[in-house]
């Protein structure tokens, strides 16, 4: 029995994967083997950057809170205990959002929490 190549489900595995690399640099981009490599890294990096992203977003609330309670003589961790203490729900995305853009509505919330 003669060998089957299977020439189109190939053809369709390699140009998906130099599909994936199109942007790369040089043979990144051209030759199948270099291509599926750097394409596999680019997961691997792609997995590990969507964690990352929310690391990063949670660390630039904590900064502005901070930076909006320091207005007012406090400490980040002091205004985040009290408001753990006062059993007041409002997470850092909401917080930091309220520094920047409703600093009235966040004093009040700072004032409601140092009571």
């Amino acid at each position: 029995m003669p060998r089957s190549t299977n020439a189109v489900s190939s053809r369709r595995r390699r140009k998906k994967i130099l599909k994936l690399a199109k942007g790369f640099y040089g043979s990144r981009s051209k030759v199948y083997t270099v291509a599926k490599n750097a394409v596999e890294k680019s997961f691997v990096y792609a997995f590990s950057g969507r964690k990352k992203k929310k690391r990063n977003f949670r660390s630039l609330w904590i900064q502005r809170i901070n930076a909006g309670v320091r207005q007012y003589g406090k400490s980040y961790s002091e205004f985040m205990k009290k408001l753990s203490d006062k059993k007041i729900k409002i997470n850092r995305k909401i917080l930091s959002d309220f520094s920047m853009n409703e600093p009235n509505s966040f004093k009040k919330i700072v004032d409601h929490v140092y009571l």
